[in-house]
């Protein structure tokens, strides 16, 4: 790939950049925009998913900036489906309509609810025909990415988990690089949870390198080997938050950092019954 973004080596010799785009929860008349913004910053790694309802305005603003679909890496993701490997078979070919592509670098299965042992061989015909150049998981639990692995052929090449300075999820790390599992952040800034933003050492080690309290977190998870897709639809911190590979964190910076976590989700947690009858309620979105 053309991108000077560093890159890690997924299980299966696919490169990826440690640093995306990503574009939950902006808005569908931004999205274009935003996606716009950070292809023309120099982002080459896109996420996106089907649940999220703007896989399409992704593929136009690809198709617009002119650039090889071979430097991209673009990234979606299969919803919770009602039962049968054919169902998911046609959530992908609608999300390649959708991005106007005729393959993804990485298709995740969203949530680890559902038949997803079906979907997941669905998943692994995908891959063995060469219309995903990788498979993995989103939200997975230890336990349950360790069956899966175990119970199947093709071990997921990344798992997408929340992950921030307050839920820094270091076993569940540990356990996916001894499984040859690579870790993506999701929610890297916790949405501002619990004042990250003004948080007294997040901000003060930012100030010692002349960068925000964003910029430091990204820092942290990428010289962790984490990869990352931080989102904004705003400009100035969609630059920032490339900006992020010209200084390096300190052993201690990393384990006054490591203090923070608090062992909790800053969202929800897949475990909850409650939380698991509202995302099973929203099949096929």
């Amino acid at each position: 790939m053309a991108d000077a973004t560093p890159h890690v080596t997924l299980n299966n010799g696919v490169e990826m950049p440690i640093l995306g785009f990503g574009v939950y929860q902006i808005p569908l008349a931004e999205t274009e925009a935003a996606v716009t913004s950070a292809l023309e910053v120099g982002y080459r790694h896109l996420d996106t998913a089907a649940s999220y309802g703007n896989e399409e305005a992704v593929g136009r603003a690809v198709r617009a900036s002119g650039l090889a679909r071979a430097d991209l890496f673009i990234t979606t993701k299969l919803w919770i489906q009602s039962p049968g490997e054919d169902r998911a078979a046609r959530a992908f070919a609608r999300s390649l309509e959708r991005l106007g592509t005729d393959y993804v670098d990485l298709y995740l299965i969203h949530q680890p609810l559902g038949d997803y042992y079906r979907s997941w061989r669905a998943l692994e015909h995908i891959y063995a025909d060469g219309r995903a150049r990788a498979i993995g998981v989103s939200n997975f639990h230890p336990d349950r990415l360790v069956d899966l692995i175990l119970s199947n052929d093709v071990v997921p090449a990344v798992n997408q988990i929340e992950a921030h300075p307050f839920h820094q999820r270091t076993e569940d790390h540990a356990i996916m690089r001894a499984r040859g599992v690579q870790m993506e952040a999701w929610g890297p800034f916790a949405e501002g949870k619990n004042d990250l933003f003004t948080n007294a050492v997040l901000a003060a080690i930012g100030a010692g390198h002349g960068k925000s309290v964003s910029q430091v977190v990204l820092r942290w998870l990428t010289q962790r080997d984490i990869v990352v897709i931080p989102k904004s639809v705003h400009p100035e911190r969609i630059i920032e938050n490339f900006d992020v590979f010209d200084f390096t964190l300190s052993e201690d910076e990393m384990a006054r950092i490591a203090a923070l976590d608090t062992g909790r989700t800053q969202f929800f947690d897949h475990r909850d019954p409650a939380m698991v009858e509202w995302l099973i309620g929203r099949r096929d979105a």
